[in-house]
């Protein structure tokens, strides 16, 4: 790291030690966001300090995505960056996409620089409002009914060992025109020798859609993409909130690696995969039809918009078998996310009681 570069991240760190490195008036220990009063906490003395409640003015704004400009990805996981603590003199050494981090030396929390000259700064922050420990029971709820996993997997899984992070998300917004090409299908019964069967009669159909689409969301980790993220969604967008240093104290805050661009690509593919299936909805009420295909369509995007904003979740992972199985619970709402083990025992014993009891109900009737 060259001297400019030095002096560039203990100049950030000093400016934002104000805010996000504030000591305890009682003890002098680092407070950090609490979660479970949304506010500022010190965990030797249980200090608290009320955050103040944004302007009602203070609103989380679009972006005109064609005035973006930095818009390409950055594979920041190959790189590394020495953070050095403004309370101890410590140096740490972090992946380049954690953007908040807790000396391990003194605990005091470094919150390092929200963009650089080639990144885009958060607009907006979803905060923690599930605690640790809540995380960990509805961990443990979710595991415990999963039936077909291995008692010996499900203890291999802490709960306690949740790390509380906030995931980096692209949010797009834009007015959709698509035309289209289809059938409708009309069913009618007819009778064929002693049964009775469905027939449906196919018309072809040509039309305009049009919608809306409003927040449509991208993960912007590419680590973080199998991760379980999307099992936990959704994320209450209406308690985002304007990015302030105080509400990533204490915890880790990942830097995009999926840029705006390829970001943008990925929400394209979503957004007609789900055009096509309210187009077939569309046949079907236009034309009153029992059933609806979409043959093809060509969509035009106006109006894009986006914001770059940061979502809670707590991670977690354990291996079992020589293969890892992560976890994720959603930050504000408790869901849980992610893949179990499925012992192919306990489901070859499952499908053989469902024979046994299908054979026993069949004698009976």
């Amino acid at each position: 790291m060259d001297t400019q570069s030095d002096e560039t991240m203990i100049s950030t760190i000093e400016t934002t030690e104000d805010v996000t490195d504030k000591k305890c008036p009682n003890c002098a220990a680092t407070i950090i966001y609490d979660p479970e009063t949304r506010g500022m906490l010190c965990e030797y003395c249980g200090y608290r300090k009320e955050l103040p409640a944004p302007d009602s003015g203070d609103a989380v704004v679009e972006i005109d995505f064609d005035s973006a400009e930095h818009l390409e990805s950055f594979d920041w996981g190959a790189e590394k960056k020495v953070v050095i603590c403004s309370n101890c003199a410590g140096e740490s050494v972090y992946d380049a996409l954690e953007t908040a981090a807790v000396c391990p030396f003194c605990g005091s929390t470094n919150v390092m620089p929200s963009a650089s000259e080639k990144s885009i700064a958060p607009g907006g922050v979803c905060p923690f409002e599930i605690p640790i420990n809540n995380a960990g029971e509805l961990f443990t709820k979710w595991l415990r009914r999963k039936i077909f996993t291995p008692s010996a997997a499900k203890r291999q899984a802490k709960p306690e060992s949740f790390v509380g992070v906030y995931l980096p998300y692209w949010t797009f917004d834009t007015s959709t025109t698509s035309t289209f090409s289809g059938q409708a299908g009309f069913d009618r019964r007819v009778k064929r020798g002693d049964r009775m069967e469905t027939v449906t009669d196919w018309r072809s159909v040509r039309g305009v859609y049009q919608e809306l689409i409003d927040d449509f969301t991208v993960v912007a980790s590419k680590k973080n993409q199998d991760s379980g993220v999307k099992r936990a969604e959704p994320f209450i967008f209406s308690k985002l909130v304007p990015y302030r240093p105080e509400l990533v104290a204490g915890f880790v805050a990942e830097r995009y690696s999926v840029g705006l661009k390829d970001g943008w690509a990925n929400a394209q593919v979503g957004i007609k995969q789900r055009l096509r299936r309210n187009i077939e909805g569309y046949i079907k009420k236009k034309w009153r039809a029992d059933r609806a295909r979409c043959q093809s369509f060509s969509t035009v995007f106006d109006n894009v918009t986006y914001k770059y904003i940061l979502v809670p979740v707590w991670l977690s992972s354990f291996t079992y078998k020589e293969k890892v199985y992560q976890f994720v619970v959603n930050g504000q709402t408790g869901k849980v996310g992610g893949k179990a083990p499925i012992s192919p025992l306990r489901v070859a014993i499952a499908i053989l009681l469902g024979i046994i009891l299908i054979a026993l109900i069949a004698n009976y009737a």
